[in-house]
C-alpha cells in the first residue's frame, strides 16, 4: 500500500469513528453541550465536514459549490461547532458524507506532491501539498473523534471505537467505579506529595 492509500485509509477510519458517536442517540443527546465551551457531538460532525470540504476543495481549486453559511466571514463565531434546531441530524450527516466523497475525489485524483493554497493561513504557511493537507485532516479528524469519544462516554457510558472494542477492558459498572476510585486516590495522594 502506498503512502496516499495509507493516509486515506486512516482518514476514513477516523471519519467512521466520529460518525459512530452520534448513532443511537436522541436528538437532545446528539446536540447537547457537554463542556463549558459547548462541545457537542453533532457540532463536531458539522465542523469536521465543513473544514474538510474547504481543505480538500478550496485549497486545491475544487470548490464543492456547497453553501455553508456558518463559515462565512460574517457568521457568528463557532457557528460550525453546533447545530441549531432548524438543521436536522440527517442534513448534517448528509453534509459529512458529501464532504467525504468530494474530499476523496480530490485525494484520489491528485498526487501527494500536488500544490495547493490555503487562503486562510498566513503567507508563510499557505502554500501546501496534498500530503500536508492529508496529514492535517487525519490529525484534525482524529482530534475531534477523541473529543467525541469523551462526550459520548459522558452521555451514556459508551467507550471505545464501537461496542465490544477489544481495546476497552470488559469491566462491569462496579469494576469501573473501583478503577476510577483507585485513580482518584492516586491523584489525591500525588497532590499531597512534595516532589
Amino acid at each position: 500500500m502506498d503512502d496516499k492509500a495509507t493516509l486515506l485509509g486512516y482518514l476514513r477510519l477516523r471519519r467512521a469513528d466520529l460518525l459512530g458517536k452520534v448513532e443511537n442517540l436522541s436528538e437532545y443527546d446528539a446536540r447537547r453541550p457537554m463542556t463549558p465551551t459547548g462541545t457537542n457531538l453533532l457540532g463536531l460532525v458539522k465542523h469536521v465536514a465543513s473544514v474538510q470540504l474547504d481543505y480538500f476543495g478550496v485549497t486545491f481549486g475544487r470548490p464543492s459549490g456547497r453553501d455553508m453559511p456558518w463559515l462565512a466571514d460574517d457568521a457568528e463565531p463557532d457557528s460550525d461547532m453546533w447545530v441549531p434546531a432548524t438543521e436536522s441530524r440527517e442534513e448534517i450527516l448528509e453534509l459529512h458524507h458529501f464532504s467525504a466523497k468530494h474530499s476523496d475525489e480530490t485525494i484520489e485524483s491528485l498526487p501527494l506532491d500536488a500544490p495547493g493554497v490555503v487562503p486562510w493561513w498566513s503567507d508563510e504557511k499557505k502554500n501546501v501539498t496534498l500530503h500536508q493537507i492529508l496529514v492535517h485532516m487525519c490529525v484534525e479528524t482524529a482530534r475531534h473523534a477523541g473529543h467525541a469519544d469523551i462526550i459520548r462516554e459522558l452521555i451514556d457510558g459508551s467507550a471505545g471505537q464501537r461496542p465490544g472494542d477489544p481495546n476497552i477492558p470488559g469491566r462491569n459498572s462496579e469494576e469501573w467505579a473501583a478503577h476510577r476510585f483507585r485513580i482518584e486516590e492516586a491523584a489525591r495522594e500525588a497532590d499531597g506529595r512534595h516532589w
